[in-house]
């Protein structure tokens, strides 16, 4: 008998592993485990993308790894997308996608019963229009070479630092040149040493094409939304998380620990830039019943201002709401600190995501799941 396949879908930057760093830290354990609990037999795969290329690319890619896999000959699929990897899906899915002229992605969409959205900017994130800006482009270098890189991880230190002075000044967005561009020069030159290092050849990736950003804007998932209709038969559903405005770190808290003071910083001047709202292409006000579920589940009320530090929470809004969580954009896929463990809190919030909280929200997406597999 054909096998059940959930795909896991990663979002911006996204890849499977780089090194020791995986992007779903222990997702497909935890989905797989809650899955067999309730009778689903089921392979779960992560599958590789391009990390910032644009969402067609992206949706072709993904169309290429679903028929590597085995997806033609799949009984069912489900896909998981997080982030950016939630448009990929939906693109994917389209009807009449025009992904290539075998028919393979009508073949995947007719095998599809399900697809789970997670933290997804279904109308796009303001971050994305701020990292289209010169010095934004040397903050995409940075964020995306220390995400990916244990050995690196000492690095983001000083660029926490570097951030959090440029962001003092108020200026960043202004200056040609500044502590940024420096830092990532010298980043470069030390992944140079070796052209074989799976980090350079990443950042290299993301060098070549950054056509995600662009449709990532408010204004270019407008487009993207009202062109790529839901596939009928499909059941489409969320995971929406966000995390309230974070607080200044202490001076006194700053000296106890100043690395992770400058990773506060970090943090607060992506949520900042993620909160501001657009005039003309704002997220649409969610019905007063949706809202009251969503201020329940962060347990703070939420505005058109509240994000999870990369995407505005009422921007990951598509379909049924599974789930909600206060927790920022990479806790939901395993990033968050588990004490004696190797997973880290690379970007902290302050959410207090919980181990529990992980397998809470993992189970809903099992949950989703296993209703639609037959």
């Amino acid at each position: 008998m054909s096998e059940r396949l959930v795909c896991l879908v990663p979002g911006f930057f996204g890849f499977t592993s780089v090194g020791a760093v995986s992007y779903f830290e222990r997702v497909e354990r935890t989905l797989a485990q809650a899955l067999r609990r309730r009778g689903v037999a089921a392979r779960v795969l992560r599958l590789r993308t391009q990390p910032t290329a644009s969402i067609r690319r992206r949706a072709e890619m993904l169309r290429r790894e679903v028929m590597r896999r085995g997806g033609a000959a799949a009984r069912e699929l489900h896909f998981v997308g997080h982030s950016a990897g939630g448009l990929d899906v939906r693109v994917l899915l389209a009807p009449g996608a025009r992904l290539s002229r075998d028919g393979a992605a009508e073949r995947i969409g007719q095998r599809t019963r399900s697809a789970v959205l997670v933290a997804t900017p279904h109308h796009g994130t303001p971050l994305a229009k701020h990292l289209l800006t010169l010095q934004g482009q040397t903050l995409l270098l940075v964020l995306s070479a220390l995400a990916t890189s244990v050995p690196g991880r000492g690095s983001i230190v000083a660029a926490a630092r570097a951030i959090a002075l440029v962001a003092r000044l108020d200026d960043w967005l202004g200056r040609e040149q500044g502590p940024l561009d420096r830092l990532a020069d010298s980043l470069l030159r030390r992944i140079q040493r070796d052209r074989r290092d799976p980090l350079w050849q990443y950042l290299a990736e993301i060098e070549r094409d950054q056509g995600a950003l662009l449709q990532l804007t408010p204004e270019g998932a407008d487009l993207l939304d009202a062109a790529v209709a839901d596939r009928p038969g499909v059941d489409y559903g969320c995971v929406v998380v966000g995390v309230p405005p974070p607080q200044e770190t202490s001076q006194l808290a700053t000296l106890r620990d100043p690395d992770q003071a400058a990773l506060r910083a970090l943090f607060r001047l992506l949520h900042a830039l993620t909160a501001t709202t657009p005039p003309r292409y704002p997220c649409p006000l969610p019905a007063a019943a949706l809202r009251r579920q969503l201020d329940r589940g962060l347990g703070f009320a939420s505005s058109a201002a509240t994000n999870d530090g990369i995407v505005p929470t009422w921007s990951q809004l598509h379909g049924r709401l599974l789930h909600v969580a206060c927790a920022d954009h990479l806790d939901i896929v395993g990033h968050y600190t588990i004490s004696g463990g190797r997973t880290a809190d690379w970007l902290p919030s302050g959410a207090g995501f919980t181990s529990e909280a992980f397998e809470a929200a993992w189970d809903k997406v099992a949950e989703a799941i296993a209703r639609n597999a037959g």
